[in-house]
């Protein structure tokens, strides 16, 4: 007999790590529209940090958690391609996948293809569509790019690294310990530069005799600005997609004529996958490169439901690299 109820992470204030607390609360009924699932592994992500500590303001209280793998437990009214048993995964549920069971909204699933292991799944559908729509929208990457991408050895970066190696372009990229310029450098990177040690700004000029980049795509934020301002060449593309070290400070537009009538974006990925068929398209874009072998995931870590508090704090103090994941204890 299935249990009455579904432990969940909730979020009831703002704070540290501390204020994520596991919960006990009535098993739902997914209403039209949405699917339950039963969650094999959730993705944990900066933006969950950025919610928690309020930079990403969400009505309190809250589950978060908005990527994860599962398995179809029960469908609700005017669902169709979906039956109990699929293999399903998201990175746009917008919240509830710290969780045994969530209700999500079909057109926010995807089927996952044979032959995908629901915790590598789980660790890249957030990370690996937000680089598909980086590297093949908000700027299309050819092999004759030459591009940098801040924290090379991070989630989203490691898979950035070796996705833009496949299409052909070289790579620099930035980290912040020797031994993740190590990981930088066995993803693929063409250059790594150790930000802690070195000034990227120089090492880019160097690198690139001068001429600056077509695109910075920068998740780190304050730490790195405006320094990358000053990688790009005259109009160049500054993409900024994260805050992994606080917000980038307020700036005068004019700071961007002044160094070269640059150009920046703030994208998100929720713009990119508005539709259920612009969903698929990038999904299954993000499928192919891993099942050809072009993009490898690294899941670097894996914690019990419970144990959320811990998953953030390391993500947070950086002791982990790749994508890590949380794993309900029934499973």
């Amino acid at each position: 007999m299935r249990q009455p109820y579904n432990r969940t992470i909730v979020i009831s204030q703002n704070g540290g790590p501390e204020v994520l607390q596991l919960t006990e609360q009535r098993l739902s009924k997914p209403r039209a529209g949405e699917l339950r699932v039963k969650v094999l592994a959730s993705g944990v992500n900066f933006v969950d940090i950025y919610q928690r500590t309020g930079l990403y303001p969400v009505a309190l209280p809250y589950v978060p958690g908005r990527e994860m793998c599962g398995v179809v437990d029960a469908v609700g009214k005017d669902v169709g391609g979906f039956a109990e048993g699929d293999l399903v995964a998201t990175a746009t549920a917008g919240s509830g996948c710290y969780a045994e069971y969530v209700d999500v909204a079909a057109d926010k699933l995807v089927k996952v293809p044979r032959g995908f292991d629901p915790h590598q799944v789980a660790g890249m559908m957030l990370k690996g569509m937000t680089a598909q729509y980086l590297l093949r929208q908000v700027y299309r990457v050819s092999a004759d790019d030459t591009l940098l991408v801040h924290a090379a050895a991070g989630g989203v970066g490691q898979l950035m690294v070796q996705w833009a190696k496949a299409l052909g372009a070289t790579v620099i990229g930035t980290v912040g310990s020797a031994a993740k310029a190590k990981l930088a450098r066995e993803l693929g990177c063409d250059h790594v530069i150790d930000y802690s040690r070195t000034d990227f700004v120089k090492a880019v000029k160097k690198i690139t005799q001068g001429e600056g980049l077509p695109v910075v795509y920068d998740s780190v934020g304050a730490a790195t600005f405006p320094g990358s301002l000053d990688c790009l060449r005259p109009f160049g593309l500054f993409v900024s997609y994260g805050n992994a070290s606080g917000p980038v400070p307020p700036f005068s537009p004019a700071l961007l004529a002044e160094k070269g009538s640059l150009f920046m974006t703030r994208p998100t990925l929720f713009d990119f996958v508005r539709t259920p068929e612009q969903l698929q398209a990038v999904a299954s874009d993000l499928f192919k490169v891993v099942k050809q072998g072009k993009v490898k995931v690294r899941v670097s870590a894996t914690y019990p439901l419970a144990d959320a508090a811990r998953a953030h704090a390391d993500l947070e103090a950086r002791r982990t690299s790749g994508s890590i994941v949380l794993v309900p204890e029934q499973v």
